[in-house]
């Protein structure tokens, strides 16, 4: 069997890395993409005639073309849970099996939200970049977290697991998320009005889809204490980014941080990242080792199980497979 690996060498040892890779190679024959730049779907094409799985990174779309060109390929994957490059409708049309991974990047995703917190709170990218430049400081007065209110909106893995170490640290901890059940004691569940008008830090981590989009707008910053912080480590179509400048740019909130945006591959925009009152790191939530490598073993996993000619974990049209 065989199987397109679509990375290109930087994402590929960032994102995949080397045993993951090692341990697919003794699984099937894999074409690796050497490249500097993402395929298209004419790349992908090209590149994957006569194999049987793709392994697709974020930065490559899977059309509905790609299905129609490689009749026969038999399965899409994902090193990740988002799977939105990959047009999943078109591939159960032809037949195709698609796969996302778990999430194995919480833990990380969790700790570069709580480095986030504490340089907005203490202005620590504001002092480096300032001495870096030659200059003195400006001392100000920052905010503690312990007996501060977090107010987190979207309750999903990265939530429960952020939301009992803000507890630990003394904080208040809100949660909005009307289709999850808050069992914690240590949290209070509320509307997403009240939180926004109650939290010191207004924390984004909704699930990005169509109910979502734009969740957070200019009536939502409106609600916001003039002294709070907003931070987005979900996806940049939950905030209406227009209504966020303004309100950033109006001193009408105290500043934001982001790790992630619509500008491409989920970047944060370069027009909110200059802001000064902004911190912005370019999507690298789930980028340590651990992350990436935990969920490049998910794929591997998925193709031992296909060798097999079982069904691998993370499959989501297993219905619509008829390219077996």
């Amino acid at each position: 069997m065989k199987l397109l690996l679509t990375h290109v060498p930087q994402a590929r040892r960032q994102y995949y890395g080397a045993r993951a890779l090692a341990r697919l190679q003794e699984l099937v024959e894999v074409t690796l993409h050497e490249g500097p730049a993402p395929l298209d779907a004419a790349g992908v094409i090209g590149m994957a005639r006569g194999v049987d799985f793709i392994i697709a990174d974020r930065a490559t779309p899977v059309p509905a073309e790609v299905f129609e060109g490689l009749p026969g390929l038999k399965v899409v994957m994902r090193s990740a849970i988002d799977i939105r490059n990959i047009d999943v409708a078109a591939a159960s049309k032809a037949g195709v099996l698609v796969t996302h991974a778990e999430a194995g990047f919480v833990q990380s995703v969790v700790e570069l939200t709580l480095g986030l917190m504490v340089d907005l709170s203490r202005g620590v990218s504001r002092a480096v970049a300032d001495y870096q430049a030659g200059a003195r400081p400006e001392i100000r007065v920052g905010r503690q977290l312990g007996g501060s209110t977090a107010g987190i909106i979207g309750y999903g893995r990265i939530s429960r697991a952020l939301a009992p170490m803000l507890a630990t640290l003394g904080m208040k901890v809100l949660v909005s998320d009307p289709y999850a059940q808050v069992d914690d004691r240590r949290l209070i569940k509320l509307p997403l009005e009240e939180l926004l008008a109650q939290s010191d830090y207004v924390i984004c981590l909704a699930v990005a889809n169509e109910e979502t989009e734009n969740l957070l707008d200019a009536a939502a910053f409106a609600r916001m204490k003039p002294d709070a912080f907003f931070v987005n480590m979900s996806r940049g179509n939950l905030v209406d980014e227009a209504a966020l400048a303004t309100v950033l740019t109006e001193g009408r909130i105290a500043g934001a941080a982001m790790d992630v945006g619509r500008a491409p591959d989920q970047m944060p925009s370069p027009e909110l990242a200059r802001l000064p009152n902004v911190i912005a790191t370019p999507h690298i939530g789930g980028l340590t080792p651990p992350a990436s490598e935990s969920q490049a073993f998910d794929t591997v996993r998925q193709v031992e199980a296909l060798v097999k000619g079982e069904v691998p974990p993370g499959a989501v049209n297993v219905a619509s497979w008829a390219r077996r």
